[in-house]
């Protein structure tokens, strides 16, 4: 089954030594490719590479992703902080002059420029990288699996409905095939009737052989039956590619260009006024599975 470009996960727990309060959040939206976006604290920024190759590793294909990983040290193991200078120079300065345009108390002590933690810099051991990676990615994978999850609950509720609006085609197809049967039984007997009638009133002739000639052309043109017989085919496709564990999103909007395609070229031949009303309401109804399929991977 197909799943939806639309998702949420999350998952927090506590690192191994519990030195680490660690929170994963990822959500998505639709997108024609993936684009993943990861939002991490400043001393963390080493593993975003990771983390969006752990994701496109498990079957996360489309769709625009934000992830966000909070990480709280509880405890300190190893590490060393120093001041960013630069950074902590520029804020301050904005502070004052924050201060000094419109006039506010000034409050500016040590404890509420820390509150600040961009002018810190942690540096740890480089054996402490693959630890943490090694932390972030336990919470990582329970947050992903929750995504995943909740792609394939939206995405089995999607499919579900473009099946259901799918079953109308294919019935409303069924009665033009019905009415078109019964319309092209008698259809050249009445238009080689009109002709003649045409031509008796112009007063103009024609051979035999011409006229019964350019009649079947005519009706010929005016058939559907091929048309019927390309919607069928690709309403068999489309029971496929819903049913399939693949990411087919895009193969299933140009089905639908193809199904569209077809309605219209039938709607144009037919003449008769209960087939136009019928491909009025299939052109309605694949209008609605063409929205829903922007939300498929």
């Amino acid at each position: 089954m197909l799943k939806s470009m639309t998702a949420f996960g999350r998952a927090r727990h506590l690192s191994e030594d519990e030195s680490l309060d660690i929170t994963v959040e990822l959500k998505s939206v639709n997108s024609r490719f993936l684009d993943c976006t990861v939002k991490l604290p400043r001393n963390y920024s080493f593993l975003e590479e990771k983390i969006k190759a752990y994701v496109s590793e498990h079957g996360i294909t489309r769709g625009k992703v934000e992830i966000y990983v909070g990480i709280d040290v509880l405890k300190q193991n190893g590490m060393v902080t120093t001041i960013d200078t630069a950074a902590a120079g520029s804020y301050i300065e904005a502070l004052y002059a924050l201060r000094d345009t419109f006039g506010l108390k000034d409050d500016i002590t040590v404890s509420k420029v820390a509150y600040n933690k961009d002018i810190f810099i942690i540096k740890k051991p480089d054996e402490d990288v693959n630890k943490d990676w090694e932390d972030v990615k336990k919470v990582l994978a329970e947050a992903v699996e929750s995504f995943c999850i909740t792609r394939a609950a939206e995405g089995r509720r999607l499919c579900e409905d473009i099946s259901k609006k799918a079953q109308f085609l294919r019935e409303s197809a069924e009665k033009i095939k019905k009415i078109s049967e019964s319309d092209i039984s008698g259809y050249p007997e009445k238009l080689e009737s009109r002709i003649r009638q045409i031509l008796s009133d112009f007063d103009a002739e024609v051979s035999e052989q011409r006229l019964l000639t350019e009649v079947a052309i005519f009706a010929d043109k005016a058939a559907i039956d091929e048309e019927l017989v390309r919607l069928s085919s690709h309403f068999t496709m489309l029971d496929e590619i819903l049913n399939s564990d693949e990411a087919l999103g895009r193969k299933l909007d140009f089905l639908v260009q193809e199904i569209n395609r077809e309605i219209n070229t039938i709607g144009s031949k037919a003449g008769n006024t209960e087939i136009a009303h019928l491909v009025v309401d299939m052109k309605t109804e694949l209008e609605k599975i063409r929205e829903q399929i922007q939300n498929l991977e």
